[in-house]
């Protein structure tokens, strides 16, 4: 897909603040500091419009980036991050259920988790929480090129045993560094928008 355009517009707490067109929205959904920031940058071939960091919990409101004027990418704040008080987990938590459950426009989820690794607690019930409400998710197991090629598929296979993917659910094996698996994440995400 080329990329015309790509800018954040609204980052948000509650549903008043959410854009008001009623264009297709996918929600990135991952542990604290996987890449989310990363991989949309990717995507959009631009070096920091969603601004990465090394230090976990940055992404703490829900950010709104429209992509060619015809939909968005929703940056969700990470989980798993234990530096956080109870009572600012709790907020983000309802923030995200709120936005989760009732926005018509949520078309897909993209779940990024770590191909080196098996998908943590937080990572499955993520993805139960997704069941749950049948939300279609993508799960886009990033970091492909911090281990080789041979192993990719084992690695995918864990990934998926681990989540319980069911078969309508997309895994792609993607690299923020390489570029690996973005086209056929775009093919993807055109699907849900046509």
């Amino acid at each position: 897909m080329k990329i015309n355009s790509a800018e954040i517009v609204v980052s948000a707490v509650k549903p008043d603040q959410y854009p008001g067109q009623a264009l297709p929205e996918f929600a990135l959904a991952g542990r604290s500091n996987v890449g989310k920031s990363s991989f949309i940058n990717k995507m959009i071939n631009r070096k920091n419009l969603a601004r990465t960091s090394s230090k976990p919990g940055k992404t703490q409101t829900l950010n709104f980036y429209l992509i060619n004027g015809a939909f968005y990418f929703v940056d969700v704040p990470g989980y798993g991050y234990a530096k956080v008080s109870k009572s600012e987990r709790a907020a983000w938590g309802k923030m995200i259920e709120t936005y989760f459950t009732s926005r018509e426009q949520l078309k897909a989820a993209v779940l990024i988790v770590d191909l080196r690794h098996p998908p943590t607690e937080d990572d499955v019930m993520m993805y139960d929480f997704l069941k749950h409400y049948e939300i279609p998710c993508i799960v886009i197991a990033t970091k492909a090129d911090k281990i080789p090629k041979g192993k990719w598929q084992k690695h995918l296979k864990i990934t998926k045993e681990k989540l319980n993917l069911v078969p309508d659910d997309h895994s792609v094996i993607f690299s923020s560094e390489t570029g690996e698996g973005k086209e056929k994440v775009w093919s993807i995400i055109k699907s849900f928008v046509n």
